[in-house]
């Protein structure tokens, strides 16, 4: 039996799993799959200090659902269900090895305020101090429909990004990313217009996420100094060959030199709402000035001031997040007004 040891300056990897990658076809977890997985992370646990982000909680529960059609609330009840099932799954696997887990149900709050995010990290922190791996899911049964994560390639992708994260694994049922001859390709320097003109919109029966959601949130990984590998679990020992190259796609992490609060911005976009800018004000924010109402062409959905949300540009790619001055109501008054400021260079994150 491995001996863990508990260190802070270990670097941190965040793992997630997808419901198409460890459940069967019928959509029950494959229980030899998770046994195996278990066994490379406790490895993996020597040199990381790690976080599981691991869907299967509504496949493990809607068997328990008469008549399960899938709808919003009985996926809910199912996940309410499921997510007992399948951390007493992983805790059955991990306790042979003499490691605890904890479940950790989140919530688009825990990372939008300030105070609950650096309480969660602390926490998480504990939980590597004694041994203990962090098994994290979406808590269903009470997230808003408005509020909730688009899927767990973003939670993982958040909790990489407010933890600083020095790598995130995602694993994938097709094991990489693949380009038009569904061959993988082993290393991605950049995420440009050809990358992307290789993503399919498909996605699995058992998943919210597809590729067009991975890549998504790998650029945004990447370009905030998180190294991205997306690899499947099929042979032995896959998560350990991707993450010395010999499996999988790694995505190159860009430099970054964002403090701790710039990455809590970004890992605590909210998306309930968005600014959209002009190209001046683009250009403008990429060399670290406030956004100006006059630069705003459009404000999409409603927020309060001190509310964090999305910046697009005008061919609504999504360029930063700022931490806004006004509420959305007071930017749209103020659209032709030169001197309003949105939101403050310091609460802005350009990715």
């Amino acid at each position: 039996m491995l001996k863990y040891f508990y260190s802070m300056q270990k670097p941190v990897l965040v793992i997630k799993l997808g419901s198409a990658v460890i459940s069967n076809n019928d959509g029950a977890i494959n229980v030899s799959l998770i046994k195996k997985l278990v066994a490379e992370v406790v490895m993996l646990s020597q040199e990381y200090n790690i976080v599981m982000v691991s869907s299967g909680a509504v496949g493990s529960g809607k068997a328990f659902i008469k008549n399960y059609k899938g709808t919003l609330i009985e996926r809910k009840a199912a996940a309410a269900v499921g997510n007992p099932i399948l951390i007493r799954l992983y805790d059955r696997y991990f306790s042979k090895h003499g490691i605890s887990v904890a479940q950790a149900l989140c919530e688009r709050h825990h990372f939008s305020n300030r105070l609950q995010f650096v309480q969660l990290k602390e926490t998480f922190a504990e939980f590597w101090k004694h041994a203990i791996i962090p098994v994290v899911n979406e808590n269903d049964l009470v997230s808003n429909v408005e509020l909730k994560f688009s899927d767990n390639d973003e939670l993982a992708t958040l909790i990489a990004v407010g933890f600083d994260a020095e790598t995130l694994i995602i694993c994938t049922s097709v094991g990489g990313f693949m380009n038009d001859k569904k061959q993988i390709i082993p290393l991605v320097e950049n995420i440009d217009t050809s990358i992307m003109g290789f993503v399919r919109s498909e996605k699995s029966s058992l998943g919210l996420g597809g590729m067009l959601s991975k890549l998504t949130f790998t650029r945004l990984a990447t370009s905030l100094g998180i190294k991205v590998i997306m690899c499947g679990l099929n042979g032995a020992n896959p998560l350990l060959n991707a993450i010395n190259g010999r499996a999988g796609t790694t995505f190159i992490a860009k430099k970054s030199n964002l403090k701790a609060r710039q990455k809590w911005l970004a890992s605590g976009s909210i998306t309930i709402g968005s600014i959209e800018v002009d190209k001046g004000a683009a250009k403008a924010l990429n060399n670290r000035k406030s956004l100006l109402t006059v630069g705003i062409k459009k404000v999409n959905g409603q927020f309060a001031d001190g509310e964090v949300v999305q910046l697009m540009n005008d061919e609504e790619e999504i360029i930063g997040v700022a931490k806004t001055k006004i509420s959305s109501t007071d930017i749209t008054k103020n659209l032709n007004q030169k001197n309003v400021i949105a939101a403050h260079a310091d609460d802005i994150v350009i990715f």
